[in-house]
């Protein structure tokens, strides 16, 4: 029976993942509400990274199936998170911009 991975690498990895959701969360959780653009804009750029490695894991040959269906997954989620991304980051920028003030409405009297 082959064995897929070492067990120490496999703890080790799981231990590695964990801290760094652990980090991840108390770094983002203390950003000012005004770095949050500036800071998802990096953060598509990031999964915009991620997007482009898992398009090449999904489409090499010579892979296992596992492999593409896992590069599949990653294709999927990836793009979801960038155009989401984007969407948010758009909407918060429109919320800095110039307010369009309406023309005060014909016979009403303030």
């Amino acid at each position: 029976m082959k064995r897929l991975m070492n067990p120490a690498v496999l703890i080790a990895s799981v231990y590695v993942f964990a801290l760094a959701a652990f980090l991840g969360y108390q770094v983002i959780s203390r950003v000012p509400p005004l770095l949050h653009t500036p800071l998802m804009s990096a953060t598509n750029a990031i999964s915009g990274i991620s997007l482009i490695g898992s398009l090449v894991l999904a489409g090499k040959a010579h892979y296992p199936l596992g492999a593409h269906i896992l590069g599949f997954v990653a294709v999927t989620t990836a793009t979801i998170n960038v155009v989401g991304g984007f969407g948010i980051t758009d909407r918060m920028l429109k919320m800095f911009g110039k307010r369009k003030t309406e023309p005060a409405a014909k016979g009403v009297a303030k």
